[in-house]
């Protein structure tokens, strides 16, 4: 990938007032950064619009949570594709687990999102994974593979570049006590690049997948020095910015390593 992928879900948490503060503060630190890292954030809906205006003159991308398939329609409580990218967001995060698990989210339906958010020059950050049950089971790679073709079911391949891919199994999120080891992440984002490829020809060798479970600053550079790890999708690590800004800075020193590897 040119770039690493850098980027933080901020869930139902902070008000307008706390993620005007934090964007400030991050757009200032953030500013003074080489073009290699790619950093997005995802705040509430009603943060959207005061976060888009302290960004505007940021390379810092905007992100959604959510977002409907329709243009317009009688959806009581949903947000239109339209919508958002009226207000400059640049990014739609959809399929996170907590979306499937509470509120029925099925890959038939992000199929249909996945297509609006392309058709409107979005960019879908869709997200998959599995749960401790299916890994007991060795079931992984059945999940993932279901998971993906549903959801990318007649894509369109030049649509398909605009495509990012965040690799979250349910028993690493939150506070559910359990780390994911590199070598077993190295291992799904290799089974997930070829999956990829097999759905989508040449251009899934070159959409980025992303991992986010329970990253924070001591596993950070661990997880992007393994293979196919083109990113991180960060959640509670990342609320404090303090804290946020360490693992950037990491990121940054890892990935000025990278280059002068590669040349």
């Amino acid at each position: 990938m040119s770039k690493t992928l850098i980027g933080t879900n901020w869930k139902m948490y902070k008000s307008i007032g706390e993620a005007k503060e934090y964007t400030a503060d991050l757009k200032g630190f953030f500013q003074n950064f080489s073009t290699d890292i790619e950093l997005f954030i995802i705040p509430s809906f009603t943060s959207l619009h005061p976060v888009q205006e302290i960004l505007n003159d940021s390379t810092i991308l905007l992100g959604a949570q959510n977002m409907h398939w329709e243009d317009e329609g009688a959806y009581t409580g949903e947000i239109s594709p339209v919508h958002l990218k009226e207000i400059g967001v640049q990014v739609i995060e959809l399929g996170h687990s907590e979306r499937r698990k509470y509120f029925n989210e099925t890959d038939e339906n992000l199929n249909k999102k996945v297509k609006a958010a392309l058709k409107h020059g979005l960019k879908p950050l869709v997200c998959i994974g599995e749960s401790s049950r299916e890994k007991e089971l060795l079931l992984t790679k059945d999940v993932l593979a279901t998971q993906l073709k549903t959801i990318l079911h007649k894509i369109e391949i030049e649509d398909a570049q605009q495509l990012w891919i965040a690799y979250e199994p349910y028993w690493a999120i939150g506070e559910s006590g359990q780390i994911a080891e590199p070598k077993y992440i190295e291992g799904v984002h290799e089974c997930v690049r070829d999956l990829l490829e097999e759905i989508l020809g040449e251009v899934g060798k070159s959409v980025p997948i992303l991992f986010g479970g329970s990253v924070n600053p001591e596993n950070a550079i661990p997880y992007l020095k393994c293979r196919h790890v083109d990113g991180l999708f960060i959640g509670r690590a990342a609320w404090n910015l303090d804290s946020f800004k360490n693992i950037l800075l990491q990121v940054k020193e890892f990935t000025a390593q990278e280059k002068k590897v590669e040349s």
